[in-house]
C-alpha cells in the first residue's frame, strides 16, 4: 500500500517527530511504500498567491498533488495550536486541496474528488482531553478538520488520534502512545 505522511512541526526534538519516526518505521517494516512530506524541512510556502486563486498551479502544488494521487492512505501529523491546524498545515490544505483537484461542484452539489483514499489524523495538544471535551473544542476539532476538510474532499477518515497534555506527559505515557502508533502501523 502507498502511504503518504504529511507532517508539520518545526522541531526535530518534538514528540510529533517521534510519532513520525514510529509511523514510518512501522509502515516500512510491514512492506508498505512510504513517502514523507515534512513541510518545514521542505520549506513549503503556505501562503496562497493571487494567481493560485484563479487556478494557476505552480510546480510545488503539482508535485504535492502527485503525491496525493499516488497515495492510498494519507496520514497527517501535526500539533493543535490555538485550537486548530498550525499555519503551515492550513496553508498546505489551502494550496494543495484546490478546486478541481480535491473537490468540485456539479450543478451546485459539492463532490469530494479524493474518494477511495483513507486518512489518519494524529494530533498532539497541550490541554487535556477533558478540558477540550468540556468546552466543546474536541467536537469542534473533529467537525472542522475531519468533516470540514478531509471528508469534504472525499477522504475516509479511518482514525483521528489526539494525544493530550503532551507537555505534562511523562516518559511512560509517551512510550505507550508510540506503542499505539506502532500497533496501528502494523495493522495498516
Amino acid at each position: 500500500m502507498n502511504h503518504l505522511i504529511v507532517y508539520a512541526h518545526p522541531r526535530k526534538e518534538s514528540f510529533n517527530h517521534a510519532i513520525l519516526q514510529t509511523a514510518v518505521e512501522g509502515l516500512t517494516n510491514k512492506g508498505h511504500e512510504v513517502v514523507v512530506r515534512d513541510l518545514y524541512e521542505l520549506g513549503f510556502q503556505p501562503i496562497v498567491s493571487a494567481s493560485e486563486i484563479i487556478g494557476g498551479l505552480s510546480e510545488d502544488i503539482e508535485q504535492e498533488q502527485q503525491h496525493l494521487k499516488w497515495a492510498d492512505m494519507i496520514t497527517f501529523i501535526y500539533p493543535i495550536w490555538w485550537t486548530g491546524l498550525p499555519a503551515m498545515m492550513k496553508g498546505y490544505i489551502e494550496r494543495i486541496f484546490s478546486y478541481g483537484f480535491a473537490y468540485k461542484y456539479v450543478d451546485g452539489v459539492q463532490m469530494g474528488l479524493l474518494k477511495g483514499k483513507k486518512a489518519v489524523i494524529i494530533n498532539t495538544q497541550g490541554k487535556s482531553k477533558a478540558e477540550y471535551e468540556a468546552n466543546g473544542m474536541g467536537e469542534a476539532l473533529r467537525l472542522t478538520s475531519d468533516k470540514g476538510i478531509f471528508e469534504y474532499c472525499g477522504l475516509e477518515v479511518k482514525y483521528h488520534l489526539f494525544f493530550d497534555s503532551v507537555p505534562a506527559s511523562d516518559e511512560a505515557m509517551r512510550k505507550a502512545w508510540l506503542e499505539q502508533i506502532s500497533y496501528m502501523a502494523s495493522k495498516a
